[in-house]
This record gives C-alpha cells, sequence and structure tokens, in this order.
C-alpha cells in the first residue's frame, strides 16, 4: 500500500488507539447476565440454565439450586441483578423461562447466594399468560435509585397484540418492590381488569435496560422487527406504540402498521434500520475513559459491534460503532468497578471480554 494511502486509513479509525480488549474468559455457552460481586468475581448466567462464578484469578465454579427453566430458542436462564444491599443480605435476582400450563413465560426468582449455592429461593414475578412458542422473553432486571426493580418482558413474538392490552404481562415493563410486592402508586393499580405490576406497555422485546445517572429515569431498548429497533425514555403509564406505531416492516417485508407516530403514544428517542439487534445497555460514568463520560453503550446482537449513543440531555444527538473489529455478537456489557467495561458474547463458545484504556494509566 502506497505510504499516503496508508496514513489516510490509520487516520480514518483513531478509536483503536483508545482502548484494548482483555479476554478473561471462553468457553461461555451463549453468556446472557453478568454482575460484579463486593469480592471483585462475577457471576455470569448461560442461556441452556448454569450459573457460574469466575475468581479473579479466572476459577469457575458452578452455582447450584436454580428452579425448573425452559431451555429452547431465546428462552433460558436469562438476567441477572445484585440487591442494592447485596453485601448485608446475600439476594441475587435472576429471570428466567419459566414452564407451566400453556407453553412457558418470563418469571424473576430471587436467592441468597452463599458460596456455590443458592439458598431461600423465592419467585417474586410471574408472566402471565404463559405462551406456546420459544421467542420474546425480554428480559432486564434494574434496581433505580429508590430501590424499586424494574422488569422487562417480550410480547412472545405470536401474541403481539397483547402488548396494547393492560389484562397480562406480555410487552411490558413491571415495576416490584424488591420482595415482589406492588408498589402503592404503580399508575394502573386501580384500573379494573389491569395487571397491578405494569408501569409501562406497548413494547416489543426488551433487551436491554439502564437508570440514567442524573434524571434517575429508566432508559431501555427494545427489538424491532426487520427494522425499527428502539430506544425509550420510559415514563410510568405510558403506551409505547407497538404493534400500531413501530419503523418496522414484517420479516417477510410485508407491513405491520403504517404509522410511525400515533397522538397519545410515545416516540422512540433514537431508532435503528435496518436493525442491529440490541442488548445490553450501560450510562459510563467510570473514570476509565473520561471522553465517554455519560455516553449511552448499547451491544449489538446481528450488527455484531458496540454501539456509543451521545446524549445531550434526554436527547441523543449522535452514534459511533466501536469494536467491529471483533466481529462477535455483543449480548451484555456492565460498567466494572474500576471503569472498565466488561462484556459477553453471544456464542456457542462465548467469552468474557473487558474493555480497558489502550495505553495504562
Amino acid at each position: 500500500m502506497p505510504i499516503l494511502l496508508l496514513l489516510l486509513s490509520l487516520l480514518a479509525t483513531p478509536l483503536a488507539a483508545e482502548y484494548r480488549v482483555l479476554p478473561l474468559a471462553q468457553g461461555l455457552h451463549h453468556p446472557w447476565g453478568l454482575v460484579e460481586l463486593p469480592s471483585g468475581e462475577l457471576l455470569v448466567s448461560e442461556r441452556r440454565g448454569r450459573l457460574l462464578r469466575l475468581s479473579v484469578n479466572g476459577n469457575r465454579t458452578t452455582i447450584t439450586g436454580l428452579p425448573t427453566l425452559t431451555n429452547a430458542g431465546q428462552g433460558g436462564l436469562l438476567d441477572l441483578a445484585l440487591h442494592p444491599n447485596f453485601a448485608n443480605n446475600r439476594w441475587l435476582y435472576f429471570s428466567y423461562s419459566q414452564p407451566g400450563k400453556g407453553g412457558s413465560g418470563t418469571a424473576v426468582a430471587r436467592a441468597q447466594l452463599h458460596g456455590s449455592t443458592l439458598r431461600n429461593v423465592e419467585v417474586i414475578f410471574v408472566q402471565h399468560p404463559k405462551t406456546s412458542g420459544s421467542a420474546h422473553f425480554g428480559s432486564r432486571l434494574v434496581f433505580d435509585n429508590q430501590g424499586y426493580l424494574f422488569i422487562t418482558t417480550g410480547e412472545r413474538y405470536h401474541s403481539r397484540d397483547m402488548a396494547q392490552r393492560l389484562d397480562n404481562h406480555l410487552g411490558k415493563i413491571l415495576r416490584l418492590h424488591d420482595d415482589g410486592t406492588v408498589p402503592a402508586d404503580n399508575p394502573f393499580i386501580h384500573t379494573p381488569n389491569a395487571k397491578p405490576e405494569i408501569w409501562s406497555y406497548g413494547h416489543r422485546n426488551i433487551q436491554g435496560a439502564a437508570i440514567h445517572p442524573h434524571s434517575g429515569v429508566l432508559w431501555t431498548h427494545e427489538h424491532g422487527p426487520r427494522g425499527g429497533d428502539e430506544v425509550n425514555l420510559i415514563k410510568a403509564g405510558a403506551n409505547y406504540g407497538w404493534p400500531l406505531v413501530t419503523h418496522g416492516r414484517e420479516y417477510s417485508g410485508g407491513v405491520i402498521s403504517q404509522n410511525t407516530h400515533l397522538d397519545g403514544m410515545e416516540d422512540p428517542l433514537w431508532v435503528w434500520v435496518p436493525s442491529i439487534a440490541p442488548s445490553g445497555m450501560l450510562f459510563y460514568r467510570g473514570q476509565h475513559f473520561p471522553q465517554w463520560q455519560n455516553s449511552l453503550f448499547v451491544g449489538a446482537l446481528a450488527g455484531r459491534k458496540l454501539v456509543r449513543l451521545t446524549l445531550d440531555g434526554p436527547k441523543i444527538i449522535g452514534e459511533q460503532a466501536l469494536l467491529e473489529e471483533l466481529d462477535v455478537r455483543i449480548r451484555t456489557l456492565v460498567q466494572a468497578k474500576d471503569g472498565g467495561i466488561y462484556l459477553l458474547t453471544d456464542e456457542t463458545n462465548g467469552q468474557l471480554l473487558k474493555l480497558l484504556p489502550a495505553i495504562d494509566e
């Protein structure tokens, strides 16, 4: 390559000098959820129904005590979250596809983690109704600054019209107390026939959720069909439109709706057409990458990259693609306590990676 072309090529990819990727573990079978324990150890859920504890020196232990779950398609053992007071009460929360009459559905349980065992397992949420099929379970678990637990679900694909109804948990965001009881100020608690856990509705399949560091408000992203992936700012009682409003089309190419906006329904903050298949979400507040402070990061499965969204208050004003050189499906991202970013890749031979500055600080 001529020297001039080589220099231009290097200038066109300046981000490569900003970070390095440290492999921490491999051989993970479609890993899904990730949390960092106070000890610095990591818990990783594999969709097939295995929960692993990874030590700082690379050893891994299988955690026992999980309830029965359905491992099929997009279902299995899904997200993980620590109670805000985990250091004292040891409560670990996890979502999974629960089998039962009519098929399966997203459920959430909590258990106390003691060594390599889960004790005192309590199922605190069960999605109704259960349906057939193995797609669109959601789900992410997020505690807000007040200690409320948000649970995101999917509409189970074949039941998408249920996302517009309040008599079920499909295509919804739910808000609960940490023990699974319903807060008295949930928006539909006094609405006849409505499920009292509902916080918002009209969603398709939410696999990313994070609390905005300044406002304390929940942000999510969800999968569109063929196009129409969305980032949304979540409001209590709001309708986010699916399937009456969408920027996407049927996988066959057919029309789902002519509407990309309807009065009384919330518009997305950001839309991807074509789809990137977003999964995982975080607002970065670490010290390793000061230039990324308060950026919103989103993993991409089909897009096989890490997306950095630039914010101006509650608005998204720009997008930047990172890690395209890795060519991996990014399922989950978590900010490490030291300011790095943990990544899980969704593969049969999945990896745990850590994003760090290119030059040691």
